[in-house]
């Protein structure tokens, strides 16, 4: 059992009632998982306040209540604990809980809007071959060295991240590479972590649901990396203008990198085709079966990262040239027909443009870019018109479909990316609600030599509509279709 004191150490707290010196068990943020001699730290979500279960976490044993608002009834023999900020509370007392396990490894963060989930599923696979024990923390999955458990965030709650990271330490992982999102970072997740070093990939629109604007979306990055310590180190994409800003206020030791721009470490593409990129990274010539100048920039991060943190650079440049792609990250097939199918997760403007950029850079324009593409609902409604706009625009057919449309009626979805079509685009326009008839259709427009996208679930192996998630893979789909074409 740990003394309530010491996971308390470091927290900034405003009150105490009753006594620190006692013995807890279990930390949680779930009334409903508290039993006996827990401490129930009480969050403000976006849904519920756990202030409104206090009783109720007492009634099932709590100890201890860590709180924002002392509650107007306090039990004898239960101690309360004010604090600021229960959310950054939580973490710091994480971190404590579990014996700081950020602190005996190289725990990397990596935030954006894309490019996080490669960026570290790719450091992950590079640090594994040089021959290191490594851990993951990303959207698609969480790895513990061999290990692999579910992803149930792009960055968890602080207690499944400690116990995370406490497992690599009892499995003597070296390196830790973590996806770090805007919600994770704004709900203080991150805090009482010891970063060795924090990346930054881009910033474009997303997450406008829940940020409000797009300088607080920003800020909330950047925060990330204010909070940096002195011997760690700062990342920056300094191609994006928001690259500069991220470096502002940090104490960490700042390096960037680019291909447009003079930076610590630049690159330059020298051949983008299906089959590769070829890349001049530092005057050495890298071949890497990833493809798109959205990729080159994701290697020229990894190979940066690899040097910061110690590996020779002929080594890190061997290793970024055997890297494979990520899950649902411009996936291709190509059918017996010569017709290409891409699967990727573009779920922001940006994404999208990037993927269909890369696309159009290496098509020859003699054959058909067909796009199949839907928004997700119970999401960020200011992208829909602008994404819808984009694929329009920039292929030869759009298909608009459901993604995710969760509780949202999927025809009011299409309907509000439909508005951002320009007059000249509508006749390139179809809309089918259904993804797999929509999938279908793109296969049986699609001609040999044309090319599909399919895009904004990527990896994600299921839809969900009206709360209910059932089986969808869209490349195990798509796969399926243009075999039953091909016979």
């Amino acid at each position: 059992m740990m003394m309530l004191k010491d996971i308390l150490y470091k927290v900034s707290i405003e009150a105490v009632s009753g006594a620190t010196a006692v013995p807890v068990n279990q930390l949680h943020f779930d009334s409903r998982q508290v039993s006996l001699d827990d401490v129930f730290v009480a969050i403000k979500g976006t849904v519920s306040d756990g202030h409104a279960f206090i009783e109720r976490a007492v009634n099932q044993g709590a100890v201890a209540v860590v709180c924002e608002k002392l509650p107007e009834v306090m039990v004898n023999g239960v101690t309360y604990v004010q604090v600021a900020d229960s959310h950054k509370a939580l973490a710091i007392m994480a971190s404590n809980a579990f014996g700081n396990p950020s602190e005996n490894l190289q725990l990397v963060g990596v935030t954006g809007t894309n490019g996080k989930t490669t960026v570290a599923t790719l450091l992950h696979q590079l640090f594994t071959k040089a021959g290191f024990k490594v851990g993951l923390l990303s959207t698609v999955k969480v790895l513990v060295g061999d290990e692999e458990f579910p992803a149930t965030h792009t960055t968890p709650d602080p207690i499944s991240i400690n116990k995370y990271l406490q497992m690599m330490n009892d499995a003597g992982v070296e390196y830790c590479f973590m996806e770090v999102s805007s919600h994770g970072i704004h709900q203080r997740r991150t805090a009482g972590l010891v970063f060795a070093g924090g990346i930054f990939t881009n910033l474009s629109h997303d997450h406008l649901d829940y940020h409000k604007t797009f300088a607080e979306y920003r800020d909330v990055k950047k925060s990330f990396f204010d909070q940096l310590p002195k011997n760690a180190f700062a990342l920056v994409n300094v191609d994006d203008k928001n690259g500069l800003v991220m470096l502002q206020n940090t104490k960490a030791n700042k390096k960037t990198y680019a291909l447009k721009s003079y930076a610590d470490y630049n690159a330059k593409i020298l051949e983008n085709q299906f089959s590769g990129l070829l890349m001049k990274i530092e005057d050495n010539e890298v071949w890497s079966k990833l493809i798109g100048s959205f990729n080159a920039y994701n290697l020229l991060a990894i190979f940066a990262t690899a040097d910061l943190l110690g590996l020779e650079e002929m080594e890190a440049l061997r290793l970024v040239s055997e890297l494979e792609s990520v899950s649902g990250r411009f996936q291709y097939i190509v059918s017996e027909t010569n017709i290409t199918a891409i699967v990727d997760y573009a779920h922001t403007p940006d994404a999208l443009d990037n993927v269909l950029g890369t696309i159009n850079d290496i098509r020859t324009k003699n054959e058909n870019l067909i796009t199949v593409v839907g928004c997700g609902g119970n999401r960020d409604k200011t992208k829909r018109p602008k994404m819808a706009n984009i694929a329009a625009s920039k292929s030869s057919k759009a298909i608009f479909t459901s993604d995710n449309p969760r509780n949202e009626d999927p025809q009011t979805i299409i309907d509000e990316m439909e508005t951002g079509v320009q007059p000249t685009d509508f006749k390139k326009t179809i809309s089918i609600l259904d993804r797999k008839q929509a999938i279908k259709t793109a296969c049986q427009m699609a001609e040999p030599n044309d090319i599909i996208l399919i895009a904004g679930k990527g990896h994600e192996t299921y839809q969900e509509i009206k709360g209910v998630k059932t089986d969808f893979d869209d490349l195990k789909v798509v796969k399926e279709l243009l075999k039953q074409l091909d016979k």
